[in-house]
C-alpha cells in the first residue's frame, strides 16, 4: 500500500503585537495576536529534512514586526500586506493565511495616553492569500449578551431522561462567536465590522426568542441583510444557562428575580446562515 503526503502547512502561531500610533500626545493603541500560516511546495522538507523551501517562522515573525512599523491600520488590510508578500517573495509558498484576533483598549476619559482594556468581545480575521484568489473572514469571539425576558422554551422532545421543566419566561445569555466571508471585500473594513456587530446585537436584542437556534438564524439574517458583499456567517452560541432558584425552602416566592448562574455543562448551538445561490463549503474557512 503506498504511502503519501496529504495537505500541509507551517508557520508562526501567535505573534503578539502592539502598535502604538502618536498624534502628538494622544495615542490609538492595536493590540493584535498573529499567527501565519504557509503551505505550497514543501514535500522535500518532510520526506528529506531538506529545507531549501523553507522560510524559517521566525523570519515570519520579524516580518509581521517589520510590516507593523508603517502602521497597522484595520486587520482586514494588514493581513492583505502580509499575506501577498509571503506568496509573492517565496516562489515555493502557494496560499498564506493570517489569522488575527484583535483586543480592544478603550481611552480613559479625558487622557490622550491611558486606556483601559475592553471586555466585550475579541475582533477577528483570517485573510488567505493565494494562487486561486483572495479570501477574507471577519468575526467576533467572547461578545458575551443577555436577554433577561422575552425568551421561552417549550414543546421539546421528552423521553425519560428528561427533567428540565417548560417555561415560557427566562434569561437567554450566550458568548456570540460569529465568523462572516466576504464575497466581495468591502471600501471601508471598520465601517463593515461594526455594521455587523450592531446588527447582530440588535437581532438578539429584537427576537422574541422561542429557541436559541431561532435567534441564530436572526441574527445571521441580519448581517446577510445589510451587507451584501457578505456571503455567509457562521455562529456558534453557547447557551449560558440561568436557572431560578427555589425559594420556597425558606418560605419565599422567587417571581423571575433570583437566578443561579451555571458555568457548565452547557448547550452549544451553531449553525451557518448564506445566501442560497453559494457552494456548502469553501477554501477560506
Amino acid at each position: 500500500m503506498a504511502i503519501t503526503l496529504g495537505g500541509n502547512q507551517y508557520g508562526k502561531a501567535e505573534v503578539r503585537l502592539v502598535r502604538v500610533d502618536l498624534d502628538g500626545e494622544r495615542h490609538r493603541v492595536t493590540d493584535l495576536n498573529v499567527s501565519v500560516a504557509l503551505s505550497g511546495d514543501l514535500t522535500d522538507t518532510h520526506l528529506t529534512g531538506g529545507n531549501a523551501h523553507v522560510l524559517p517562522t521566525d523570519t515570519q515573525k520579524n516580518t509581521v514586526y517589520a510590516f507593523a512599523r508603517d502602521g497597522v491600520g484595520e486587520i482586514e488590510e494588514f493581513g492583505l500586506r502580509l499575506g501577498e508578500h509571503f506568496v509573492r517573495s517565496q516562489p515555493a509558498i502557494h496560499r498564506a493565511r493570517v489569522a488575527f484576533e484583535q483586543y480592544t483598549w478603550d481611552r480613559v476619559e479625558q487622557r490622550p495616553h491611558s486606556f483601559v482594556r475592553n471586555g466585550s468581545g475579541t475582533r477577528t480575521a483570517t485573510v488567505t492569500w493565494a494562487e486561486g484568489g483572495v479570501h477574507v473572514v471577519s468575526g467576533l469571539t467572547g461578545l458575551t449578551v443577555m436577554n433577561t425576558t422575552d425568551s421561552e422554551f417549550w414543546g421539546y422532545v421528552k423521553d425519560g431522561y428528561t427533567t428540565l421543566p417548560e417555561t415560557t419566561d427566562r434569561i437567554l445569555a450566550t458568548a456570540v462567536d460569529a465568523r462572516w466571508r466576504h464575497d466581495a471585500l468591502p471600501s471601508d473594513w471598520a465601517k463593515s465590522y461594526e455594521q455587523a456587530r450592531n446588527d447582530l446585537l440588535a437581532a438578539f436584542s429584537d427576537t422574541y426568542s422561542l429557541s436559541l437556534q431561532q435567534t441564530l438564524y436572526a441574527m445571521g439574517q441580519r448581517v446577510l441583510d445589510n451587507q451584501p458583499g457578505i456571503a455567509e456567517i457562521r455562529l456558534a452560541l453557547p447557551n449560558k444557562h440561568h436557572f431560578l432558584v427555589d425559594l420556597a425552602p425558606f418560605g419565599l416566592d422567587n417571581p423571575n428575580e433570583v437566578f443561579y448562574a451555571a458555568d457548565r455543562p452547557y448547550g452549544l448551538i451553531e449553525g451557518t446562515v448564506r445566501r442560497d445561490d453559494l457552494p456548502e463549503q469553501h477554501s477560506a474557512w
